[in-house]
C-alpha cells in the first residue's frame, strides 16, 4: 500500500505547493539566518531561512518572525519544512530557542510520519540548526559560551561512515543517540545513513559497529520473526530459501512499491531473482522517466531492503 500519512500531513503539503496564503515555500532575501541540510544527488535537500525582529540591546532575545524553506523531497518533507516555520512563528520563538525544537515535535505536529519518512523531520533540525549557527556568527553571538552546541565540528574531524551520503561518525553518533535508533533500518529510515550501497552496514567501523558500541551487541531479529513471536539471533538464524525470498519480494513489491508507482502512472514487474539480485522492469510512466534510476534505488530496492533483506540489490533490464 502506499504511505500511510495523516490528514494534517496532506493538508499541509497540498497547501505549501499549491502556495495558499499563510504557507512558508520559498526563500527571503538577506535574511538573517541562513542553513542547509542534505543533498539534491541523495534525494533529499533543504534549504531554511529566516529573519528576525532585533532586540536593540541583547541580541539573544531576537524574535524569529518569519521562516521559509526552499526543499527537493517527498510529501513528508515538505510537510515537516512547513510544520517546522509554523511551529517557530507562532510561538514567536527566539534563534536559541527555535533549537529546543526537535524532529519528534515535528512528527507530533504531523499526527505522525511512516517510520521510513522519519529522516524528513530530522532534515528540518538540521537545517534549523544550520541557520542558528550562520545567525549567531552575524549577531556575534557565542553560542559555546551559552552552553550551546551546534557540532559544527562534525563533518570537518569525523571520520566519513556513509559515503554515499557524506555522513561522519559523530554525527551518525550523535543522531543514535538522541534518537534512540537501536538498528540498522531505524538508522537509515531516520538520516539515511546506509540507505544507498550499504556497504558502511556491517564493514569495520561501520554501522553495526557504532550501535553495538553505543548500545551494546544484543540479538538481532530477522524479518518473518516477529509474526512468530521469536527473537532468532544471528548465529541461529537460517537464510531464507529462494522460495521465501521470491515470495517476500513479491508481497512487499504488490503491498508497497507498485501502488506507489501506479499512482504516478508507472508500474513494476519483477523478471528473476537470483540469490539477493532481484531483476525488474520498469513500466509505464517509469520506463521513459529521467528520474528511473533514483526510482529502483531510493524506493524499489530500499524498500525491498527494509521489508525482506537488507542484502537484496535491484538491477533494471530492457
Amino acid at each position: 500500500m502506499a504511505w500511510e500519512y495523516s490528514e494534517k500531513t496532506k493538508q499541509l503539503f497540498m497547501d505549501a505547493v499549491h502556495g495558499k496564503p499563510g504557507t512558508h515555500l520559498g526563500e527571503i532575501e538577506n535574511a538573517d539566518g541562513i542553513g542547509e541540510h542534505g543533498s539534491i544527488s541523495c534525494g533529499d535537500a533543504m534549504r531554511f531561512t529566516f529573519r528576525v525582529e532585533r532586540h536593540a540591546e541583547d541580541p539573544t532575545k531576537d524574535v524569529i518572525v518569519e521562516a521559509r524553506y526552499l526543499t527537493f523531497g517527498c510529501t513528508s518533507a515538505i510537510a515537516a519544512s512547513e510544520a517546522l516555520c509554523k511551529i517557530i512563528e507562532q510561538e514567536r520563538r527566539t534563534p536559541i530557542d527555535a533549537l529546543k525544537i526537535t524532529n519528534n515535535d515535528i512528527v507530533d505536529y504531523l499526527g505522525g510520519l511512516p517510520e521510513q519518512k522519519v529522516h524528513c523531520s530530522v532534515m528540518g533540525a538540521e537545517a534549523l540548526e544550520a541557520a542558528v549557527f550562520n545567525w549567531s556568527q552575524k549577531r556575534g553571538v557565542d553560542l559555546r559560551e551559552l552552553g550551546v552546541d551546534l557540532h559544527d565540528d562534525e563533518i570537518d574531524e569525523g571520520r566519513v561512515v556513509c559515503k554515499c551520503f557524506s555522513l561522519s561518525e559523530p554525527y551518525i553518533r550523535r543522531k543514535v543517540k538522541e534518537l534512540e535508533l537501536k538498528s540498522i533500518p531505524q538508522i537509515t529510515s531516520a538520516i539515511k545513513a546506509g540507505g544507498a550501497c550499504m556497504a558502511c552496514h556491517h564493514k569495520p567501523g561501520g554501522l553495526q559497529d557504532i550501535l553495538d558500541d553505543i548500545w551494546g551487541k544484543a540479538k538481532t531479529s530477522f524479518k518473518g520473526d516477529d509474526a512468530l513471536g521469536v527473537d532468532v539471533s544471528a548465529e541461529e538464524a537460517p537464510p531464507l530459501s529462494a522460495y521465501q525470498l521470491g515470495k517476500q519480494v513479491e508481497q512487499a513489491m504488490d503491498e508497497q512499491v507498485r501502488p506507489m508507482l501506479k499512482h504516478d502512472g508507472g508500474d513494476v514487474e519483477i523478471v528473476d531473482i537470483k540469490e539477493a539480485v532481484v531483476y525488474v522492469r520498469l513500466a509505464g510512466a517509469c520506463a521513459t522517466c529521467a528520474g528511473a534510476n533514483m526510482t529502483l534505488k531510493l524506493l524499489v530496492e530500499k524498500t525491498l531492503k527494509e521489508q525482506v533483506d537488507e542484502r537484496i540489490r535491484v538491477i533494471s533490464v530492457s
